[in-house]
């Protein structure tokens, strides 16, 4: 019997993000506000009965559709923690969220399987069962499950929900520019741990709601050691259009800004359109992957 269901998988930003230092076994030890945001992966997840083969179809040709994509170690861990025996199973992705982009694209794809699969096999895992299979997938994998808005702490995989961040818009680009994570701690690493940011007064503007200080206190520590030529280009165009602030999400290179008004994001993007090719206007959501 076949079965096929369709998930919406949302990208996520970084409101605040600080490496405050890196244990033995390599992982990096994070204060990270994260928020879910309305650009979307759509995630179509068919399982047939059959002898366990894991396929993955995407036509975007950066994404690679063999077992280092983290939708195909999705399926894995799912049935793996499930105990059940390894069905055919077939994940389309259709791409919108950028690559390279500190955006959690392939995070949230795997999160998108994990909701679908849930679904279909009638397993009843909670949210909570859902983010600890997707620790075995990835640090940002547990976060796309829930959505909304939340801290982020130990590896990543420590989080606590915030209240539902105001209503805004973000003017969100993606330069040419693409950064390899994994590149980006190692730079940071060069420069050491010694110095590091409070993310209590992010957490206080989200918990008054006040979007002001939210664009007052957004920041990422891999913006001093980010090779993105366009960040400061970026950046000044948004501060000119009226953002209450703006910064690079993740390890990049995508960057954003935070607009109260919709006509200024529009001239934020319209302006921004002139010199790069991926703008988007989006807002905050409160939900993770969600079945359509």
């Amino acid at each position: 019997m076949t079965m096929r269901r369709t998930v919406q998988a949302p990208a996520k930003i970084n409101l605040f993000l600080d490496i405050t230092g890196k244990r033995s076994d390599g992982y990096h030890i994070v204060n990270m506000v994260m928020q879910a945001v309305s650009l979307y992966d759509e995630i179509t997840v068919t399982v047939d009965d059959g002898d366990g083969r894991i396929r993955i179809i995407c036509l975007d040709s950066r994404i690679p559709c063999d077992e280092s994509n983290t939708a195909y170690k999705a399926v894995q861990q799912f049935f793996a923690y499930a105990e059940m025996p390894l069905q055919d199973v077939t994940v389309r992705i259709k791409k919108k969220i950028p690559s390279q982009a500190g955006m959690a694209g392939g995070s949230t794809d795997a999160a998108a399987v994990l909701v679908a699969l849930n679904e279909m096999l009638d397993t009843g895992f909670s949210q909570n069962e859902l983010a600890e299979i997707a620790e075995n997938i990835g640090a940002d994998v547990p976060f796309c499950i829930y959505g909304g808005t939340m801290t982020a702490n130990g590896i990543g995989t420590i989080l606590t929900p915030l209240p539902d961040m105001p209503e805004c818009y973000m003017v969100v680009v993606k330069p040419e520019t693409a950064i390899s994570t994994k590149e980006a701690y190692e730079k940071s690493d060069s420069i050491g741990y010694d110095r590091c940011m409070s993310m209590e007064p992010m957490v206080d503007a989200i918990c008054n709601g006040d979007i002001h200080e939210i664009g007052k206190t957004l920041y990422n520590k891999f913006e001093e050691v980010a090779e993105v030529p366009e960040l400061d280009e970026i950046k000044a165009c948004m501060k000119k259009c009226g953002a209450e602030g703006s910064v690079m999400t993740g390890s990049g290179s995508a960057v954003f800004g935070i607009f109260t008004d919709k006509s200024c994001a529009d001239d934020c993007t319209n302006e921004l359109e002139k010199n790069f090719e991926n703008v988007w206007i989006v807002e905050p959501v409160s939900d993770g992957a969600v079945i359509k």
